[in-house]
């Protein structure tokens, strides 16, 4: 993949297995594995329809018909009425380091502030540096303990950023 060939779309029901996949290869590599993390989630399984409720959104970084990662927003569970998650933001190897991420960041905060979230959640691992750069960069700020109810006690690292 290069950066002049990929493209975001939103998540059609074909890209289910493709995003369950990517979202069970990646996870792994973080040491995101057992109880508590997101690669347990019933929903990891039929994304399409998961992020098809209200005021949700999900997309798919894709080359030449392949898909090679994804992120979304949906409300945060358990937290206030005006903020959203990012949520299972996963990319292959190979869709790392183009663009890829920051342009997927871009399109899911223009998604929550269409849903008219005031303030975007995002969860996750000490570790995942790269990631935690790119939030950062994206103008989310650390914080010290969990908003919601996510369920996904393993993480331990917290983020939030108004919209």
């Amino acid at each position: 993949m290069t950066a002049a060939n990929w493209s975001i779309r939103p998540i059609i029901a074909d890209d289910d297995a493709a995003i369950a996949a990517i979202i069970r290869a990646v996870m792994p590599e973080f040491g995101a594995v057992g109880d508590g993390f997101a690669i347990n989630d019933p929903e990891v399984d039929w994304m399409s329809r998961a992020y098809s409720a209200p005021r949700s959104a999900y997309f798919v970084v894709e080359a030449d018909g392949v898909v090679l990662g994804g992120g979304g927003v949906a409300p945060l569970e358990g937290g206030p009425g005006d903020t959203c998650e990012l949520r299972k933001m996963y990319f292959l190897p190979g869709a790392r380091g183009l663009g890829a991420g920051a342009a997927m960041m871009a399109r899911c905060l223009d998604a929550a502030r269409g849903f008219g979230f005031a303030r975007c959640y995002l969860e996750t691992l000490g570790g995942m540096d790269a990631a935690m750069k790119l939030y950062e960069r994206s103008g989310f700020r650390r914080i010290d303990a969990p908003l919601g109810a996510t369920g996904h006690g393993g993480c331990n690292a917290f983020y939030l950023r108004d919209l």
